[in-house]
């Protein structure tokens, strides 16, 4: 399934227990509707996985589309899951302190991709001992 706009579009494969969201482009005041609109008509699973690899921008808008659809999936018993966040997506996610509520996670996937650190450094954690994957995917 296809979510899609002029310069947006979210591309949804569903598994047995896995939604996968691939959003491609800018999420930002112009496309949240869209990206919100793809996320909550993902099917009931345990794991709701969005891939932000292809993702350049993500605004405030986004980030509380994240949030809120964060709450909506861990109220059913699931878990929202990031991956791979493009270096600029990445700082967003920290500075916001986002990657300290939602995994995030980087795939292999993500190491053939320009711009990304070919080896995985240290995982951090945080004061609940929580490890954070975020520095492996960003450069």
């Amino acid at each position: 399934m296809v979510h899609s706009g002029e310069r947006f579009h979210v591309v949804t494969d569903v598994h047995d227990h896995v939604v996968e969201l691939r959003p491609v482009g800018e999420i930002d005041i112009a496309s949240v509707t869209a990206f919100r609109a793809a996320l909550w008509a993902a099917p009931a699973r345990p794991v709701l996985r969005v891939d932000l690899s292809g993702v350049r921008l993500l605004s405030a808008a986004g980030v509380r589309a994240l949030v809120a659809t964060h709450l909506r999936v861990r109220a059913r018993g699931g878990e929202l899951v990031l991956t791979d966040p493009d270096p600029v997506v990445a700082r967003v996610l920290r500075v916001t302190g986002l990657h300290r509520v939602l995994p995030v996670r980087c795939t292999d996937r993500a190491q053939d991709l320009p711009g990304r650190a070919p080896d995985l450094p240290g995982r951090a954690q945080d004061p609940s001992g929580r490890a954070h994957e975020l520095m492996a995917c960003a450069a």
